[in-house]
């Protein structure tokens, strides 16, 4: 894990409980999977995300974030309105970030 300006970086990677709402979601699981794509598109305006998004072939998706410590993390990786609801299951583990490509300014 690391840890920078006293935060430490998170992954949670996401899989649908229903493989087939991928292709053919419910409107259940469409509204959840909605507000989890726009509760990640604020955290990341905001900071919190660093990366997120899908397996091209739908296996799961992966989120990194920063949170202050584990309860932090844990409680956001809960609130994913798509864990919520049922329609994803979450699984966390700390993360360190060995290497990442920055865009040339």
């Amino acid at each position: 894990m690391t840890r920078e300006n006293d935060v430490e970086t998170w992954i949670y990677m996401v899989r649908l409980t229903r493989p087939a709402a991928m292709t053919s979601p419910t409107e259940e699981e469409s509204v959840a999977i909605d507000r989890h794509f726009v509760r990640l598109q604020r955290a990341c305006a905001e900071g919190t995300v660093r990366l997120a998004g899908p397996a091209t072939d739908g296996a799961f998706g992966i989120v990194i974030f920063e949170a202050v410590d584990e309860t932090a993390a844990r409680a956001f990786a809960a609130d994913d309105p798509a864990v919520l609801a049922g329609v994803m299951t979450a699984e966390l583990h700390s993360f360190r970030v060995s290497m990442e490509h920055l865009p040339c300014a």
